[in-house]
Order: C-alpha cells, then structure tokens, then sequence
C-alpha cells in the first residue's frame, strides 16, 4: 500500500486531528490516528469515544487499506522531512517506510481492526450558519459553562434555534452567557453540546474561514463540518436550565463605560485574590463614575472609571473572576451594564441591540 501527498497538507490534516486523539486508552489503536487510504485520497481520522476529528486530504495512492500510527511519529517524522512531498509505503507487516527528497526513514504502525467506527448521522435534521460567526459565538460564551461534573448538562452549551433566532447558551449557576443572532433556518432546534467538543470546533475555524459550517445532528451524536473537517461529538441529555426566565425584565441604572477601562481595572484587582486571599469586588455607581474597591490580606486597590450613568445610585459586591471573563468576552469598545439594586443579576450587554446577553450574580458586602 502506498501513498504520496503534499507535506503541508498532511501536516496540517495530522495537527487537526490529533486534538481528538486519546491519550490513554484501553483501546490500543485509539492512542494513535488512524489512516485510511482509499483512490486519490487519504483521510485521517482521531478519536476519543467522545469527540471524533476526521479530514481528508489528496493524495497518489496505489491499493487500499487501513492502519493506525503513532501521533507523535507520524507528526513528527512529517513535518521534519525536506521536501514538499511525502511518500510512504507500509508492508504486510505494518512497517512504513518514509521517503522525501533524499531523506528515508521507517517506523512501525499497528492494525486497524480494533479501532472502532465513528458514529453516523445522516444528513435529514441540518442546517448551516457562517464559520466565523460560529467561532465567534463559541468563543463568547463557553466561559460561562460549568466545570462541575455533578450537573453533567451544564457543562455543555445549549443551541436554542426556533422562530428564525439562534441563541447559543452557557450557564453555570453563577453566570449566564447567551450570544443572539439571526438563523439562518427556520426549524427548530434545541440540544446541548459538550463545551470541549465545541472549543474544537472553534480552534479547527480558522479565522479569516469565508466558508460555512453544516451542522447534522441525531439524538444522540452531531456532526460539524467545516470545509473537508468533521468534528463528531456526542450530545448530552437531560433538561437545560430555562434560560430566558433569568434575563431581567428590567432596571433601575444603566452604564456605559469603556471596556479597556473597565477590564483592566479588574485585571489590578485580581493581582491581590488567590485562593487563600478572596474578597468580593465593592462597586458604587453614580455621579459619572464607577469606585471600585478590593481589599485582601495581599492589598488594596481603589480605583474609579469615567462612565456615562442614568438612573439610580447603586452600590453592589460581585466576583472579580466572573465579571473580568464576562467583560473580557464581549465585543467592541465599549459595553453596557444594568442594574437593578444590590442584591440584583448584573446585566451586562454591547452598547445599542441585545447581540450577547452577560448575566453575573452579585455577592452580599458586609458592611
């Protein structure tokens, strides 16, 4: 069995789906990538039991078949030939032999046989939405989703697609993120994707990608493609927090400020909170300006920012971590923020429309 192929193309067709390969398994051949040659192709495939990662490049080939190699060596080896192309030749026994330019070298591979299939699912229950913009709502949002395995359902991200919107949802008791945007199908869809699975799928987008993602899905496993990349995950179950009886109603002040300002005075802020050394942040709002304050047993920082602020005077404590990520992920220059008194979700929105909704829960302040 041989194949020859664009280094380039392999090794960026290996950096792909290596992101999928397990790392300890007790499948064997899920510890390396699988290859498969078939007429003018070869596809490679990575795989977890949870995630699968599968692209297919061109290439010269001469009979088919199947094996599984070592990720290391086989990005390795690949990326550190001399010239543009690669060619291998694997024997009966399972030996590759590697030939570019004037460099030779060989390794073994392994039988595909105990490497188990993908899931399928078919092309019936799809629809599509532009690469980049699904990059951007992934990356907006899956810091809000939990990290606590006790609520398996919350550590995923809710698509909610129905009556022509599309809302991607994380939430994880303490905060809310939810990023808006106008579908592109007018079906309706509602299941929860693993946060890890979609972080994939972002890292795989490239950004300057002007190309769409088709999404498939069954009731138990998606499918996102993205040029001649697929990402396999599985979905999970359960019921997913009744996100829209959270967003407030309404507010007593709203603010305007800038969110260089705003996220750097909460990145000094985080200079004097460890794990031993926790505070709530103590932010007065009013007067054209923002006060806040942190006091540990490291220091204290004081700070004020210049806002545009209507509506009452309001003094509230919240986690520096939470707010910083939340302030972090939005968009543009500036953000707006409401408030509805002390003990109230803060609310924290791009300055005109609802493109992204950030919600963080406020922490009582001694007095």
């Amino acid at each position: 069995m041989k194949f020859t192929c664009s280094r380039q193309a392999l090794s960026e067709a290996i950096g792909s789906v290596s992101r999928a390969v397990s790392q300890k398994s007790s499948i064997a051949a899920l510890e390396g990538i699988k290859v498969s040659v078939a007429p003018g192709a070869v596809t490679l495939t990575g795989y977890n039991l949870e995630i699968g990662i599968t692209t297919t490049i061109d290439a010269n080939t001469s009979d088919t078949g199947d094996f599984v190699v070592s990720t290391r060596l086989f990005s390795e080896f690949t990326r550190r030939m001399t010239s543009e192309e690669v060619s291998f030749e694997i024997d009966d026994s399972h030996i590759i032999n590697l030939s570019s330019g004037s460099t030779e070298c060989s390794f073994s591979a392994i039988s595909a046989e105990e490497y188990p299939d993908l899931p399928e699912v078919d092309s019936l229950r799809s629809f599509t939405v532009k690469a980049a913009l699904l990059k951007s709502m992934i990356n907006m949002t899956s810091y809000a989703a939990s990290m606590n395995e006790s609520k398996p359902i919350l550590t995923g991200e809710l698509f909610d697609i129905e009556d022509g919107k599309f809302n991607l949802v994380a939430i994880d008791g303490f905060r809310l993120a939810i990023r808006c945007e106008l579908a592109e199908s007018n079906d309706s869809f509602h299941f929860v994707v693993p946060k890890k699975a979609l972080q994939e799928v972002s890292t795989l987008i490239k950004d300057d990608e002007d190309m769409e993602c088709m999404i498939c899905i069954n009731d138990r496993h998606i499918i996102f493609q993205v040029g001649r990349v697929y990402v396999i995950s599985r979905l999970l179950e359960g019921p997913f927090h009744n996100y829209k009886l959270s967003i407030p109603s309404g507010y007593k002040t709203e603010v305007i400020v800038s969110k260089k300002e705003l996220a750097a005075c909460l990145d000094r802020c985080s200079l004097i909170i460890d794990e031993k050394n926790k505070a709530p942040l103590r932010c007065e709002v009013g007067n054209g300006v923002i006060k806040i304050e942190c006091k540990t047993g490291i220091g204290k920082v004081n700070d004020a920012i210049p806002a545009d602020i209507a509506g009452e005077t309001v003094t509230i404590g919240f986690n520096n971590k939470l707010m910083f990520e939340a302030i972090r992920a939005a968009e543009g220059d500036r953000v707006r923020i409401r408030f509805n008194g002390a003990m109230k979700v803060i609310e924290i929105l791009p300055p005109e429309g609802e493109s992204y909704i950030f919600l963080v829960m406020p922490i009582q302040l001694k007095n």
